[in-house]
């Protein structure tokens, strides 16, 4: 199922990029593998994918011990203080710096690690009251220019989760609020600043439309998770 899942998937954004006039070399998938477990994971891997993402410290750690650094780790999911050395010595990628204090926390512990950690800040880009991110461009600002000096972060891009909408409309504005706060960073002579993490299983192909380079993609390629 995995692998019929994969090229299914490959062949949509394929095909959304050729509408959109974009590379599919541009855009990393990332198997969201939370509640599914090794055997799936290399399924995926045997696949050819490499960037895997996970929302919960406690899941990602088991599942980097075992499979260590053959693997891409993204830490996708909110991200408390008390969480982030877990999410520091596992993860490649953290996709969800939605404050000052955790960027600052980031930062501290890859120190410690002797690593320099890249991140994504997470922005909110609806009213939705269940989504997190940094709601005030002000407030995003503040948050680059600090991390433009930490040692031992590297801020390569945004993230953001769509509203759970039928409303084309208001997915494809979410998406591209991102792509122009993105730009006006890089404007403002952030560089570096290039990653727009944002799309997943039922929104992908408008984030695609959008300038996603970075897509989340859970059921679409593990199936139905079965929540315990």
């Amino acid at each position: 199922m995995i692998p019929d899942n994969i090229r299914i998937l490959r062949d949509r954004i394929s095909k959304k990029c050729l509408e959109s006039s974009r590379d599919p070399g541009e855009i990393k998938i990332i198997a969201v593998s939370k509640n599914f477990g090794i055997n799936e994971i290399n399924s995926a891997f045997n696949e050819g994918l490499r960037d895997f993402g996970e929302n919960r410290a406690q899941e990602l750690i088991p599942k980097f011990e075992e499979l260590g650094n053959k693997i891409n780790w993204h830490f996708i999911g909110h991200l408390q203080r008390n969480k982030v050395r877990f999410a520091v010595k596992a993860a490649e990628y953290i996709h969800s710096v939605d404050s000052l204090l955790i960027a600052s926390e980031i930062n501290r512990l890859a120190a410690m690690n002797d690593k320099v950690q890249k991140i994504l800040l997470q922005m909110k880009t609806s009213d939705e009251e269940t989504k997190s991110g940094i709601e005030y461009e002000s407030e995003l600002l503040d948050i680059a220019g600090y991390c433009r000096e930490f040692k031992n972060v590297d801020l390569v891009g945004l993230m953001t989760i769509a509203p759970f909408t039928d409303d084309i409309e208001k997915i494809k504005s979410s998406f591209r609020y991102l792509r122009n706060l993105r730009n006006e960073l890089n404007e403002k002579g952030f560089s570096g600043i290039n990653e727009l993490s944002m799309g997943m299983t039922l929104d992908f192909e408008t984030a695609i439309e959008e300038g996603a380079t970075m897509l989340r993609i859970g059921s679409a390629i593990f199936g139905e998770r079965i929540y315990n």
